[in-house]
């Protein structure tokens, strides 16, 4: 069940962008204190929304996979939440990490092209630290083990490496790193990947 919790529900504001994804566990309690409403993702009433009332009783006439128990009744696990007030599009920061880097740059080698297993990745600083390259996303790539080895402290002009793409911060998008990971939910194509024509709001 903590697994089940820790699953990501795309989380839109009251306009219905996506502004960010959060757990299971952080939606039930934005539907339980009221701040935002469970969006029907199947059947005749697709994008109705649900507050916590109407979502158990939804619950009890649906067949879906994915429920959480509890002593008195079982809830089915959200997948989207609309917020009821908020209506901005917060302007985030993907984390600087190393899995991070390497989701960037699509698990493949600045410098010989290779899309690799993570194991045989590692990070390359573009300027090396001993002649003053920072640990940024301006000068971080992903490099192959080989690769890297080769380049090792030179500048790319003395090792006669460059990357492949300029380095730079990726842009936040609230499926980043999801997708990759094979936790993103086909039901969220409509507001990620949007066909105007397919959409229909409830009020």
């Amino acid at each position: 069940m903590n697994a089940l919790l820790d699953h990501p529900v795309l989380v839109l504001n009251r306009f219905w962008q996506p502004v960010q994804t959060c757990s299971v566990r952080r939606a039930l309690h934005l539907l339980c204190v009221g701040h935002a409403r469970v969006v029907q993702t199947e059947g005749d009433e697709k994008f109705q929304t649900h507050d916590l009332e109407s979502w158990i009783e939804h619950s009890g006439r649906s067949d879906g996979p994915e429920f959480i128990h509890t002593v008195r009744l079982a809830m089915l696990v959200p997948s989207i939440m609309v917020l009821g007030l908020y209506e901005k599009i917060p302007r985030l920061e993907v984390k600087f990490t190393r899995r991070n880097v390497f989701l960037r740059d699509q698990f493949t080698c600045q410098y010989c092209a290779r899309a690799l297993p993570e194991v045989q990745l590692n990070l390359d600083h573009v300027i090396p630290r001993q002649k003053g390259g920072r640990t940024t996303w301006e000068n971080i790539v992903t490099s192959c083990i080989r690769c890297n080895t080769r380049k090792a402290n030179k500048l790319p002009a003395e090792a006669d490496m460059h990357p492949l793409k300029k380095p730079v911060a990726p842009r936040w998008k609230p499926l980043f790193g999801l997708r990759e990971n094979g936790l993103a939910d086909a039901k969220w194509a409509h507001f990620i990947d949007p066909d105007s024509g397919s959409i229909r709001l409830s009020a």
